[in-house]
């Protein structure tokens, strides 16, 4: 038991040591990417229903190489649209991500990645890509004027 209690700790700080730091409200990211003079990445998902949604985030946002780079580079926004009763958002988040889906995703297309301005311009959209981390990333950096 001694043993396994050391493992069992380390392996959840290896867990949580890479996992996304998701903003999910737009004037905390506004507020955040115009301090760390970053873009900010808005993302349409359907976290329990929609599979491409589940696929990026297996395959881009939850991998190191993407996490790594997106600390220095994005300010993340989620905006998600959950279906199943058990994972309800709460009432004044499900209205804030209605609000931002009219305004930035008026089509409803799942997954929707956009990419903004610090002050909420769009200068770019993505969807589902088999990419590798990497290739992603340079599919959202070309959005950005230098």
């Amino acid at each position: 038991m001694k043993r396994i209690l050391p493992f069992a700790c380390s392996l959840l700080l290896s867990f949580t040591a890479i996992s996304q730091n998701w903003i999910t409200n737009l004037d905390q990211a506004k507020q955040t990417a115009a301090e760390k003079q970053q873009i900010i990445v808005l993302v349409f998902q359907g976290s329990d229903w929609c599979a491409p949604c589940m696929k990026l985030d297996k395959e881009i946002w939850s991998t190191e190489a993407f996490q790594q780079y997106a600390t220095d580079h994005y300010v993340m926004l989620q905006a998600d649209f959950p279906k199943r009763k058990s994972n309800r958002l709460p009432e004044a988040q499900q209205k804030h991500n209605d609000q931002l889906a009219e305004k930035y995703n008026s089509k409803g297309y799942f997954p929707h990645v956009v990419v903004l301005d610090a002050e909420g311009k769009v200068l770019g959209r993505l969807g589902y890509e088999k990419l590798s981390p990497e290739e992603y990333i340079k599919k959202i950096d070309q959005f950005i004027k230098s």
